[in-house]
Protein backbone atom coordinates (compact mmCIF):
# COMPACT_ATOMS: atom_id res chain seq x y z
CA UNK A 1 0.00 0.00 0.00
CA UNK A 2 1.32 3.43 -0.93
CA UNK A 3 -0.45 6.75 -0.92
CA UNK A 4 -0.80 8.20 -4.11
CA UNK A 5 2.36 9.81 -5.32
CA UNK A 6 1.20 13.28 -7.39
CA UNK A 7 -1.13 13.98 -4.98
CA UNK A 8 1.35 13.62 -1.99
CA UNK A 9 3.76 16.05 -4.13
CA UNK A 10 0.09 18.47 -4.11
CA UNK A 11 -0.07 17.93 -0.57
CA UNK A 12 3.47 18.76 -0.39
CA UNK A 13 3.16 22.14 -2.49
CA UNK A 14 0.00 23.23 -0.63
CA UNK A 15 1.29 22.23 2.83
CA UNK A 16 4.68 24.30 2.47
CA UNK A 17 3.30 27.84 1.91
CA UNK A 18 0.86 27.01 4.48
CA UNK A 19 3.25 25.29 7.34
CA UNK A 20 5.14 28.96 6.52
CA UNK A 21 2.93 31.27 6.93
CA UNK A 22 1.03 29.58 10.06
CA UNK A 23 4.34 29.65 11.64
CA UNK A 24 4.97 33.43 10.80
CA UNK A 25 1.96 34.76 12.02
CA UNK A 26 1.86 32.42 15.18
CA UNK A 27 5.15 33.68 15.87
CA UNK A 28 4.64 37.42 15.81
CA UNK A 29 1.46 36.36 18.16
CA UNK A 30 3.52 35.01 20.74
CA UNK A 31 6.19 37.82 20.03
CA UNK A 32 8.91 35.55 18.92
CA UNK A 33 10.82 35.88 15.34
CA UNK A 34 10.61 32.71 13.49
CA UNK A 35 12.64 32.82 10.29
CA UNK A 36 12.77 29.60 8.59
CA UNK A 37 13.71 30.60 5.54
CA UNK A 38 16.80 32.50 7.22
CA UNK A 39 17.67 29.22 9.38
CA UNK A 40 18.22 27.68 6.12
CA UNK A 41 20.28 30.36 4.64
CA UNK A 42 22.56 30.56 7.50
CA UNK A 43 23.12 26.86 7.58
CA UNK A 44 23.70 26.61 3.57
CA UNK A 45 25.08 29.53 3.03
CA UNK A 46 22.36 32.13 1.20
CA UNK A 47 19.24 33.08 1.45
CA UNK A 48 18.35 32.38 -2.24
CA UNK A 49 19.62 28.61 -1.72
CA UNK A 50 17.41 28.11 1.73
CA UNK A 51 14.51 29.30 0.23
CA UNK A 52 14.92 26.69 -2.75
CA UNK A 53 16.14 23.97 -0.08
CA UNK A 54 13.38 24.77 1.97
CA UNK A 55 10.73 24.57 -1.26
CA UNK A 56 12.38 21.75 -2.34
CA UNK A 57 12.39 19.87 0.34
CA UNK A 58 8.40 20.62 0.85
CA UNK A 59 6.78 20.27 -2.29
CA UNK A 60 9.06 17.12 -2.98
CA UNK A 61 11.42 15.16 -0.78
CA UNK A 62 9.42 15.25 2.13
CA UNK A 63 6.08 13.92 -0.08
CA UNK A 64 8.54 11.14 -1.52
CA UNK A 65 10.00 10.30 1.89
CA UNK A 66 5.86 10.14 2.91
CA UNK A 67 4.80 8.18 0.31
CA UNK A 68 7.78 5.69 -0.49
CA UNK A 69 8.92 5.13 3.58
CA UNK A 70 6.28 6.33 6.10
CA UNK A 71 3.17 5.86 4.97
CA UNK A 72 3.07 2.31 5.54
CA UNK A 73 4.45 2.51 8.73
CA UNK A 74 1.95 5.04 10.17
CA UNK A 75 -0.71 4.27 11.63
CA UNK A 76 -4.35 5.48 11.25
CA UNK A 77 -6.41 7.19 8.51
CA UNK A 78 -4.17 9.38 5.79
CA UNK A 79 -4.97 12.86 7.84
CA UNK A 80 -3.53 11.24 11.19
CA UNK A 81 -0.66 9.67 9.52
CA UNK A 82 0.24 12.82 7.78
CA UNK A 83 -0.35 14.52 10.76
CA UNK A 84 2.03 12.08 12.98
CA UNK A 85 4.63 12.23 9.40
CA UNK A 86 4.24 16.19 10.92
CA UNK A 87 5.24 15.37 14.07
CA UNK A 88 8.71 13.03 12.88
CA UNK A 89 9.63 16.61 10.25
CA UNK A 90 9.18 18.71 14.01
CA UNK A 91 11.12 16.30 15.76
CA UNK A 92 13.74 16.00 13.54
CA UNK A 93 13.48 19.89 12.94
CA UNK A 94 14.61 20.86 16.53
CA UNK A 95 16.71 17.66 17.98
CA UNK A 96 18.71 17.88 15.17
CA UNK A 97 18.34 20.96 12.36
CA UNK A 98 18.20 23.76 14.85
CA UNK A 99 21.13 22.59 16.93
CA UNK A 100 23.70 22.66 13.66
CA UNK A 101 22.46 25.85 12.75
CA UNK A 102 23.72 27.04 16.27
CA UNK A 103 19.56 27.74 17.28
CA UNK A 104 19.81 24.96 20.36
CA UNK A 105 17.66 22.02 21.13
CA UNK A 106 13.85 23.26 20.60
CA UNK A 107 15.36 26.57 19.45
CA UNK A 108 16.55 27.28 22.83
CA UNK A 109 18.40 30.12 21.75
CA UNK A 110 15.66 31.61 19.42
CA UNK A 111 12.46 31.71 20.43
CA UNK A 112 12.80 29.41 23.24
CA UNK A 113 9.27 27.25 23.61
CA UNK A 114 6.92 29.85 21.92
CA UNK A 115 8.81 29.75 18.49
CA UNK A 116 8.74 25.74 18.69
CA UNK A 117 5.08 25.91 19.56
CA UNK A 118 4.78 28.07 16.25
CA UNK A 119 7.23 25.35 14.62
CA UNK A 120 4.93 22.70 15.72
CA UNK A 121 1.42 24.09 14.87
CA UNK A 122 3.20 24.89 11.26
CA UNK A 123 4.55 21.32 10.93
CA UNK A 124 1.22 19.60 11.92
CA UNK A 125 -0.73 21.84 8.92
CA UNK A 126 2.17 20.74 6.33
CA UNK A 127 1.56 17.02 7.47
CA UNK A 128 -2.33 17.21 7.73
CA UNK A 129 -2.16 18.78 4.22
CA UNK A 130 0.14 16.48 3.16
CA UNK A 131 -2.27 12.98 4.27
CA UNK A 132 -4.92 13.92 3.61
CA UNK A 133 -4.27 15.66 0.27
CA UNK A 134 -2.11 12.35 -0.39
CA UNK A 135 -5.08 10.16 0.17
CA UNK A 136 -5.37 6.54 1.14
CA UNK A 137 -3.53 3.50 0.38
CA UNK A 138 -4.05 2.07 -3.58
CA UNK A 139 -2.43 -1.72 -4.03
CA UNK A 140 0.80 -1.03 -5.87
CA UNK A 141 0.07 -2.90 -9.17
CA UNK A 142 2.67 -5.70 -10.10
CA UNK A 143 4.27 -5.84 -13.52
CA UNK A 144 2.21 -8.92 -14.84
CA UNK A 145 -0.52 -7.09 -13.76
CA UNK A 146 0.04 -4.19 -15.58
CA UNK A 147 0.70 -6.12 -18.86
CA UNK A 148 -2.61 -8.02 -18.47
CA UNK A 149 -4.27 -4.67 -18.48
CA UNK A 150 -2.77 -3.64 -21.52
CA UNK A 151 -3.72 -6.82 -23.27
CA UNK A 152 -7.17 -6.36 -22.38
Amino acid sequence: MRPNLGLAIVGGLVGTPAMSAAVYVLALLVGVRVEIVELLATMLGGWTLGMIVHILSGALLFPLAYAAFFYRRLPGSPPARGLAFGLVLWLTSQLAVMPMIGAGVLGSRMGGVKGAGASLVGHLIYGLLLGGLAGGGVEAASVHEMGTKQAA
